[in-house]
C-alpha cells in the first residue's frame, strides 16, 4: 500500500518522482512493487517496463500497481527493500525531500545496466547489480538489500 505522505510530480531532470508531503520516519513503509509478476520469456518486455519493475527472483520481476515505480534511484538513496517488495525509509525523510532507493538492491540481472545521472557525491555513474556494489555501499545498505538476494 502506498503510504499517504508521499506524493508523485513531474522533475524537470528524473521524469515523474515520489516526494515527501509529511516527515517520515525510519522503517516506514513508503511503498510496495504489488502488481504483475513477468518472467524472463514474457514476450512484450519493453524499456519502459524493465526500468521500472523490481526483481524478486533469478528470471521473474514485479511491477506497482501504484507509486513504487516512480520512486527514483539515487546513489545516495534515503530508501532501502524490505523483504522482496516493500520499500522502506533507511533514515528520517523531511517534508518536501525526493524519495530514492538503489535499484542495485534488488538487482542480479547481469544484462541490465542504467547510466546514472542522481548528481550524489557518491554518484557510481553506472547502475548495476547488487553483485556490483562496493563494499562501503553493501555496508551501508545492510538490512535494506532484497531478501532474495541474501540467499
Amino acid at each position: 500500500m502506498d503510504s499517504r505522505k508521499v506524493f508523485v510530480k513531474q522533475t524537470k531532470k528524473f521524469g515523474k518522482g515520489v516526494f515527501a508531503k509529511a516527515p517520515i520516519r525510519v522503517g516506514e513503509e513508503i511503498a510496495a512493487f504489488d502488481g504483475p509478476i513477468f518472467t524472463y520469456d514474457y514476450e512484450q518486455w519493453n524499456d519502459d517496463l524493465f526500468n521500472h519493475v523490481i526483481q524478486f527472483a533469478r528470471r521473474k520481476w514485479r511491477d506497482s500497481n501504484g507509486i513504487a515505480r516512480w520512486i527514483n534511484h539515487s546513489c545516495e538513496p534515503n530508501c532501502g527493500i524490505k523483504g522482496k517488495f516493500k520499500i522502506v525509509a533507511m533514515r528520517k525523510i523531511h517534508k518536501g525531500e525526493h524519495i530514492t532507493w538503489d535499484y542495485g538492491m534488488s538487482e542480479r540481472n547481469l544484462h541490465w545496466r542504467m547510466r546514472c545521472h542522481c548528481g550524489s557525491s557518491k554518484c557510481r555513474k553506472m547502475i548495476g547489480t547488487t553483485k556490483g556494489l562496493p563494499k562501503k555501499f553493501l555496508d551501508r545498505y545492510k538490512g535494506y538489500i532484497s531478501d532474495w538476494l541474501s540467499k
